[in-house]
């Protein structure tokens, strides 16, 4: 399936957000783990956490997860302590992103868990039983969903967990936001940068609501920004959020868009009384070390201003849904842009080449694609999205808050 995209006249009034899927997923795990009988209010309706939501629920021992990255992750904890025998699988893109860090850091605390394939990737084949707990050492420079699998199962261990965590700590604001739910849920925790502890516990059940998304704003914050002068409300969206995404306020008021916090929402506002290159002066410098889901969209947004930019601290965009730095290195040139890239690293310095007649935008199995480039068709007049569908993963309702905006939507 392809999406033809249009722009609309004008770009304004109220937007719905789906809610938050990371906090969805880890208080999924934390209600199973309390055994809580109290519903969880807005919970996300993404693929991701329906499927975790499904396997949580169900009587079966045999799971596949599709691409559910962070499912994949917590339920490899999860099932690891809960009595059975269980398997874990995923769509083919799936077996082939890592998981043999927090395999070896399960097997080191008394986890049984081999691999019905490939060395290092799912299938997996779980022995689900009590475990010991301890001290462990891990990596914290690949993938921070590792390390809260292993935090969320931490209090039910018969010794509770020490992780010291090596290297270069990416993505702390999910570390944080885990302790922090958990702490909601009635765990005390200790943190102090290199070491997380936390002792034999209970989990205390409680009802609890769900935000809204500040990963899935980011992309109206790229079309207010791409638009020009334009207001628009997003719902659900909080002033102290549990969520690291929340910077990208921050980031786009480096281009002069505003954000308001009212109550239960946020006003963007665009004035355009200067373009946002100018607003920027120079090259755009940012670590996305602790908000890696954001760096599509910044890249796009930058691109399609005119302002070149330098991003670091990508490291784990390479084990994505898709290799991340290439997709965008790919789609990108296709609208004249030419991006350069290393491992963890990537930047424009203002490079072009002749773009497609009329482009046609792939998005690998990966919503974020789909969605950072969906805003393109502001500057262009239009844009093609091959597998558009792929947002259900995280955003079910994008293209129907695109067509009460006023954009266009022709399906071919």
């Amino acid at each position: 399936m392809i999406y033809t995209i249009q722009p609309p006249q004008h770009i304004d009034g109220p937007v719905g957000l789906p809610a938050s899927k990371s906090i969805s997923n880890r208080v999924l795990i934390l209600n199973a783990l309390s055994k809580s009988p109290y519903p969880i209010a807005n919970l996300s309706d993404s693929d991701d956490t329906k499927v975790l939501q499904k396997a949580l629920e169900s009587n079966v021992s045999d799971f596949d997860i599709g691409a559910a990255g962070t499912s994949m992750r917590f339920l490899t904890a999860y099932l690891s302590q809960l009595s059975g025998n269980w398997t874990l699988t995923g769509t083919e893109r799936m077996k082939n992103r890592p998981i043999k860090i927090l395999v070896e850091a399960l097997r080191a605390i008394g986890g049984e868990i081999s691999y019905i394939d490939k060395e290092g990737f799912p299938p997996l084949r779980i022995q689900g039983k009590n475990l010991k707990g301890g001290s462990i050492r891990l990596d914290g420079s690949v993938s921070s969903q590792y390390i809260s699998a292993l935090m969320l199962i931490a209090p039910c261990l018969a010794q509770g967990l020490c992780i010291r965590l090596t290297g270069d700590i990416i993505s702390k604001p999910y570390i944080e936001m885990t302790l922090r739910l958990m702490q909601v849920f009635g765990m005390e925790t200790f943190w102090d940068g290199k070491n997380i502890r936390i002792a034999p516990q209970n989990y205390r059940p409680l009802p609890f609501q769900v935000e809204s998304d500040w990963s899935a704003a980011s992309y109206w914050y790229e079309m207010v920004l791409l638009f020009g002068k334009s207001k628009i409300e997003l719902i659900g969206l909080e002033n102290n959020s549990l969520q690291g995404d929340a910077k990208i306020a921050e980031i786009y008021e480096k281009f002069g868009i505003k954000t308001e916090f009212q109550p239960g929402k946020i006003v963007l506002s665009n004035c355009a009384d200067i373009p946002a290159s100018t607003a920027i002066h120079k090259t755009l410098l940012y670590d996305f070390t602790n908000e890696p889901d954001t760096a599509q969209t910044l890249a796009v947004s930058c691109c399609l201003s005119d302002i070149p930019f330098r991003f670091i601290g990508l490291q784990s965009l390479r084990i994505k849904e898709t290799d991340r730095i290439l997709a965008l290195q790919t789609e990108l040139k296709k609208l004249g842009y030419v991006v350069k890239a290393g491992t963890a690293d990537m930047e424009w310095v203002g490079e072009r080449c002749r773009p497609d007649l009329e482009p046609l935008i792939f998005t690998y199995e990966d919503h974020r694609m789909a969605m950072a480039f969906a805003p393109v068709c502001l500057k262009t007049g239009k844009i093609r999205i091959k597998d558009p569908e792929v947002v259900s993963k995280s955003y079910p309702g994008f293209w129907s808050e695109l067509k009460k905006m006023g954009f266009s939507i022709t399906e071919i």
